[in-house]
């Protein structure tokens, strides 16, 4: 049956390697999960209570397509609550997702072939969703003296239309202060080009403060998800806050596109805004896994890494072991029984020579992992 060359997509390869993981947990082996970007934790016992009385005395049916507006309310308080910006919440849509942001930004904003910048290292899906879309995804080379992120100078004299960003950044944790944030959209400004800041990470930050795109203009796109702080990935509810006149796009596209978020996960979502003491008590295990990551990688020999400001990885230049990060994680996964995801899926350039190791998970797993990770470098030799 013919096909469409928008299908023609590389991998996630972290998905296939979750499926190598799982494969060697149905044969009986214990795998550490040091690859998925995923909370060890459930949704908050409040947002699963609340979903739980709603499913005895709501129909749960189609919301409208922008969300339940009081899930909107309350995650325009939150804007207040953790930048001090105040946000009209007609400006606020509930998406599937993180991913349905993207996939509504791109279409609202874009037009078929138009070039969208994202720095390399980057969150491998913002290219994929784009190469679907019909748009063309122009990676930026970041350096590690701008911290994996990246500055105005990269895309200097460069024909774009877009740039997507994100702070705390995915491989990396690296982040972006208000200064360096402030030159990128005034950057893209001066040339007319669209900004989209992704910031699903906000409320995992170790380092200073993290800043919204919105603390600095109106005319951006944000995108944030109830997936990592939240700890609610599998739940696939997201949001973002578009400019004022940019609303009625983006309602007509998510009517048509999704209809609307999954109306069970919004429940869920409204009630896990106010699980403060949960939440934190999360953050708090990351704080100590992240502890242990930085003592226990250069251990074995993982020595070059991103400073890890925010979200929860360590992103590590592996060259001096492997030009084949794939193969180097299949090695680790098979000899040590640690799962940990290759950099190409972040870095079609350099990730050859790269891996990311994830700290999401329980302390215990992380402990057990280090360990692991330790004896097997040491017997592979270095």
């Amino acid at each position: 049956m013919r096909s469409s060359r928008r299908g023609s997509v590389d991998p996630f390869i972290v998905m296939d390697v979750m499926e190598a993981a799982r494969k060697a947990e149905k044969a009986g082996r214990h795998i550490v999960h040091m690859e998925v970007g995923q909370p060890g934790t459930p949704a908050p016992r409040a947002a699963r209570k609340a979903l739980a009385e709603a499913m005895e005395t709501e129909s749960l049916g189609y919301t409208v397509a922008l969300g339940l507006p009081a899930l909107r309310s309350r995650i325009a308080l939150l804007y207040k609550d953790w930048y001090g910006v105040t946000v009209d919440p007609a400006r606020i849509i509930v998406t599937p997702g993180s991913s349905g942001a993207f996939i509504l930004a791109f279409t609202a904003l874009f037009e078929a072939g138009e070039k969208v910048a994202l720095g390399e290292p980057g969150y491998p899906s913002y290219r994929q969703i784009l190469k679907a879309l019909d748009l063309v995804p122009v990676g930026l080379q970041t350096s590690a003296e701008n911290r994996l992120q990246p500055v105005p100078e990269d895309f200097s004299g460069i024909d774009l239309d877009g740039l997507i960003v994100a702070s705390p950044a995915n491989p990396s944790g690296t982040m972006l202060n208000r200064d360096a944030l402030a030159a990128l959209i005034k950057a893209c400004q001066a040339k007319n080009m669209a900004f989209i800041s992704d910031e699903i990470y906000h409320g995992i930050q170790y380092e200073g403060r993290v800043v919204s795109a919105l603390e600095i203009s109106d005319e951006v796109y944000v995108i944030n998800s109830f997936s990592k702080y939240f700890s609610m990935t599998g739940w696939r509810v997201g949001w973002m806050v578009v400019p004022d006149d940019h609303v009625r796009t983006i309602e007509r596209l998510a009517q048509n596109m999704f209809i609307c978020a999954p109306h069970a996960a919004q429940v869920a979502a409204l009630a896990a805004i106010d699980c403060d003491d949960e939440l934190t008590t999360n953050f708090e295990v990351y704080a100590k896994n992240r502890k242990l990551m930085q003592d226990g990688l250069p251990k074995a020999g993982f020595t070059k890494i991103a400073p890890p400001d925010g979200a929860f990885y360590f992103y590590a230049d592996v060259s001096a072991y492997t030009d084949d990060s794939r193969a180097f994680a299949a090695e680790i996964l098979e000899k040590a029984g640690v799962a940990v995801t290759p950099g190409m899926d972040f870095d079609p350039v350099r990730g050859v020579g790269t891996l990311r190791f994830s700290y999401a998970r329980s302390t215990a797993d992380i402990k057990e992992g280090l360990k692991r990770l330790q004896k097997f470098m040491a017997t592979r030799g270095r």
